[in-house]
């Protein structure tokens, strides 16, 4: 497996990956950069383009291993690229999760496809046809009941459901409450009072922000933009951050390091993570990390009755369905429902009743 490696070039040219996939002598696999190649002039973003390489990455390991190439491979075999993943194939390498390797199983197909021009093959291994009704129909002049060729079934892995419960206001308290500068309030306000993700955060400039506003333009997934409302305590917040902490010779980054060699040097994602992970040993709020923040914003804006259209503008999300993956009901709001609900008949069954008369 580690005959090859992805590696990150800091200069490409226009329209090019910065990912590149190479062998141990540092020759380039022909294949899958020029499928990288393909996706970056499509506009996908770095952190796609990171993630589809190391999913190919991991394909190129298993294709060397097995001593196949990717177009004598078909759908069937996909079950023994799975086995691998799961057994620990790679020597140094965990486990992958289920999300994982459908990533992997998806990214596979993409790449034959952008190769070969046609969907991997279906094989003789027992994955069905799928079709539906109203394939066999005649298709109508306004072109819909179109029919279409039927599609073998593509091989998934199961993902189980995992239930991620908001932090309680008492966490939340416990949290804050060992910030010690407004950059890392205002951080955490971000999170937790206009659901931000981390990379938005991150790579939010200083003209971004209307402080007098209070509103700040954010790049989300797919280089959409949006405009979210700041809460109250988060405008003064980053107001503060501005006015005492912020060099003044600083990047155009909204949030700089504040201390050491690198002050005034754009926040990283490693800063963030290596921020968080002090705060929640000294905290004890062990579940605390920026996706739990966004989390509770969700799952706190649908408890105060915010509609599912307007929570989805806010937290940038393209389908409302990812929305709903935010708004999961605790153990304890279903506590509560119970008991209101009891109550209620309970109140109801002991009201007299009225005089027909």
């Amino acid at each position: 497996p580690g005959e090859f490696r992805l590696v990150s070039c800091t200069a490409t040219s226009l329209g090019l990956s910065p990912y590149r996939l190479i062998d141990a002598a540092g020759s380039e696999i022909a294949a899958v950069n020029g499928f990288l190649d393909a996706q970056a002039a499509r506009g996908l973003s770095p952190c796609s383009l990171r993630a589809y390489g190391y999913s190919l990455l991991n394909l190129w390991r298993w294709l060397f291993q097995e001593g196949r190439a990717l177009e004598d491979i078909e759908e069937p075999d996909l079950l023994d690229y799975i086995r691998f993943q799961r057994g620990g194939g790679e020597k140094t390498a965990r486990k992958a999760s289920a999300k994982t390797i459908n990533h992997r199983l998806t990214a596979t197909r993409c790449l034959y496809r952008f190769c070969h021009g046609d969907d991997l093959p279906a094989g003789r291994r027992g994955f069905p046809r799928r079709s539906h009704p109203y394939h066999s129909a005649v298709a109508s002049e306004t072109g819909y009941l179109h029919p279409s060729r039927p599609r073998a079934l593509q091989l998934r892995v199961k993902e189980p459901r995992t239930l991620v419960l908001p932090l309680s206001p008492t966490e939340v308290g416990r949290f804050l409450e060992g910030l010690r500068t407004w950059r890392d309030l205002a951080i955490a306000g971000l999170m937790l009072l206009c659901g931000l993700r981390s990379r938005e955060m991150i790579a939010a400039l200083l003209r971004d922000l209307f402080l007098s506003d209070g509103e700040l333009r954010v790049r989300g997934k797919g280089g959409k933009e949006r405009v979210v409302p700041l809460a109250p305590q988060v405008t003064a917040s980053l107001d503060s951050y501005l006015t005492l902490e912020r060099p003044k010779k600083a990047s155009e980054s909204l949030f700089v390091v504040l201390k050491g060699p690198r002050r005034g040097h754009p926040l990283t994602p490693a800063g963030l993570r290596s921020l968080f992970r002090y705060h929640r040993v000294s905290s004890g709020v062990a579940a605390a990390n920026p996706h739990r923040f966004r989390h509770t914003f969700g799952s706190d804006m649908a408890r105060a009755g915010m509609s599912l259209p307007a929570l989805m503008r806010l937290m940038g999300h393209a389908d409302i369905h990812t929305t709903m993956l935010y708004v999961e009901i605790s153990p304890k709001d279903v506590w509560e429902e119970f008991h209101r609900v009891t109550r209620s008949r309970l109140m109801d069954s002991r009201s007299p009743q009225e005089d027909p008369s």
